[in-house]
């Protein structure tokens, strides 16, 4: 009798449970991006160089790169993070960013290979020796964000021009940004 109030209470809490855990991981993979931007920022300014967060928009992946200056090419630096399947870089039908933050919602721009050429499917946010965001040129910008999406919400990782890092969050039946 105790085996069976068991199997019915864990048969209700199990699909009531789901949406939560697929909450969490979501949430966690923005975490991690936005660690990895931070991480980038740093080695950076602790290299003297450039560093970049780069996004493969394709496989849904990202890695930690840094600009060797002796070889003048992009160096991978510690573990590319895959998201889980159910989870996408992002953002939905919506066409309005965090306020304060991009003047039009979008992922960071394009990755520049070696020869400054853009990559496909890509999406980068790049540090100068300061923590500044800059583009491929180097001019400072404030253009760069990361998201990403399970269908259920957005989570939005944005950079101010000054290198400030927020993360931010959305359900996606209501366009209601909030900072976390």
């Amino acid at each position: 009798m105790v085996l069976a109030l068991f199997g019915v209470l864990a048969a209700i809490a199990l699909p009531m449970a789901q949406p939560a855990v697929a909450g969490y991981q979501l949430a966690g993979q923005a975490h991690a991006i936005a660690y990895d931007i931070g991480l980038a920022k740093m080695q950076a300014a602790s290299g003297f160089t450039q560093a970049r967060l780069f996004v493969n928009l394709a496989t849904n992946s990202y890695r930690v790169e840094v600009w060797d200056k002796a070889s003048s090419a992009w160096v991978n630096r510690g573990d590319t993070g895959a998201l889980p399947s159910g989870i996408g870089f992002g953002y939905g039908a919506f066409s309005e960013p965090p306020p304060d933050t991009q003047g039009v919602i979008g992922q960071a721009p394009p990755c520049l290979d070696n020869a400054l050429k853009p990559i496909a499917s890509t999406s980068c946010v790049v540090f100068n020796s300061r923590g500044v965001p800059v583009d491929g040129t180097g001019v400072p910008t404030a253009a760069d964000a990361v998201y990403v999406t399970d269908g259920s919400a957005v989570y939005g990782v944005t950079v101010a021009v000054g290198g400030l890092t927020q993360l931010w969050w959305t359900p996606t039946r209501a366009l209601a940004w909030k900072r976390q």
